[in-house]
C-alpha cells in the first residue's frame, strides 16, 4: 500500500481576519497542516486556533517550529518588521525551501526581501474579498480573485493553495499593486464613505431618519442591480448623465456651503462621472 505524503506545514504570525479565514479553509480542504500560531497575545494565538480547527499557540518568534510555508499576517505597518525578525530567528539552515507570503492588497513581496536573501522563497496574494466577519469570508471565500505576486515557484505554489479553497488566481506585477488595491478601495472602502455623506446630508436637509434608511436600503440596492445588469456607464444616471452642467454647478455650490471636502468630493466624482458619460 503506498505510503500518503505528509502535508506542508503552515506557521501563522498574526492571526486576524485574514489569517484566520485562510488557515481554517486550507485546514478543511487539507491543503496544510496548520502547525504554530504566534500573535501578541497569547488568548488571542489560542482563540484563532480554535476557530481555525488546528495549530498551537506559540509563546514567541523563536519558539516556533520550522515549516515549510510561513504566512505572515499582520497589518501592513507590521510585515518588514516581521520578515527582518524572523529572518533573525531563523538563519539559513539545512531545512530546505521554504515560502513566506502575506496578504497584503498595497505591499509587494520585496517587503520580505530580509528572508529573500537568505533563500526563502517570497510571494504576496491578495484575496479580493472583504474580511469584515471570519465566519461570512469563510462561507463567502469560493470564488474569489487571488491575486499572485512574487517568486515563480512561490506563485505556483500558492496558486494550487488558493485554487483548493476557491480561490481564482491570476498573476500580478509588483509594479501594479498600488493601482490594483486603490481599485479595490475605489470598489469597496469608499462606498461606506459616500453612504455615509449622502445620509448626513439627507438629515441635515430634513429627511426624516427612518425614511433615511429606506433610502439607503432602496437606493443601494437599485444602485448595485443596476451596475450588475448594465455596467457602469449603463446605471450611471442624474445630471452626468444628461450633460447638465448648470445642474452640476449649483449642487456643487451647494454641498460646498454644506460641508468642505464633501464639496470637493461632489466635484471630483461629478468630472469623473462626465467623463463616463462621454460629455
Amino acid at each position: 500500500m503506498a505510503q500518503t505524503q505528509p502535508l506542508p506545514t503552515l506557521n501563522l504570525i498574526g492571526a486576524g481576519r485574514v489569517g484566520q479565514t485562510l488557515a481554517h479553509l486550507w485546514a478543511q480542504a487539507g491543503v496544510f497542516a496548520v502547525q504554530d500560531v504566534l500573535t501578541t497575545r497569547a488568548e488571542s494565538a489560542q482563540a484563532a486556533c480554535r476557530f481555525i480547527g488546528a495549530g498551537t499557540a506559540a509563546q514567541s518568534l523563536t519558539a516556533m517550529r520550522q515549516a515549510d510555508v510561513w504566512l505572515i499576517a499582520t497589518p501592513d505597518a507590521h510585515i518588514a518588521a516581521c520578515a527582518s525578525a524572523l529572518a533573525a530567528a531563523r538563519p539559513s539552515s539545512g531545512h530546505g525551501s521554504r515560502t513566506v507570503l502575506h496578504c497584503s492588497g498595497a505591499l509587494a513581496a520585496a517587503v520580505l526581501q530580509p528572508l529573500g536573501d537568505q533563500g526563502w522563497l517570497q510571494a504576496s496574494a491578495h484575496p479580493l474579498l472583504s474580511f469584515a466577519h471570519v465566519e461570512t469570508a469563510c462561507a463567502q471565500f469560493a470564488g474569489t480573485p487571488c491575486a499572485l505576486e512574487g517568486d515563480a515557484l512561490a506563485c505556483a505554489q500558492l496558486a494550487n493553495a488558493f485554487s483548493a479553497i476557491g480561490g481564482q488566481c491570476f498573476a500580478l506585477r509588483s509594479e501594479d499593486k498600488l493601482l490594483y488595491h486603490a481599485a479595490a478601495v475605489f470598489a469597496t472602502n469608499f462606498l461606506p464613505v459616500l453612504q455615509s455623506v449622502a445620509e448626513a446630508a439627507w438629515r441635515d436637509s430634513g429627511v426624516p431618519p427612518e425614511m433615511v434608511l429606506q433610502l439607503r436600503s432602496a437606493l443601494l440596492q437599485n444602485a448595485v442591480h443596476n451596475i450588475l445588469a448594465q455596467g457602469p456607464a449603463g446605471a450611471l444616471t442624474g445630471p452626468a448623465k444628461r450633460g447638465d452642467l448648470q445642474a452640476i454647478a449649483r449642487q456643487a455650490a451647494a454641498v460646498q456651503a454644506w460641508d468642505g471636502k464633501a464639496g470637493e468630493a461632489y466635484a471630483a466624482l461629478s468630472a469623473l462621472a462626465l467623463r463616463l458619460a462621454g460629455h
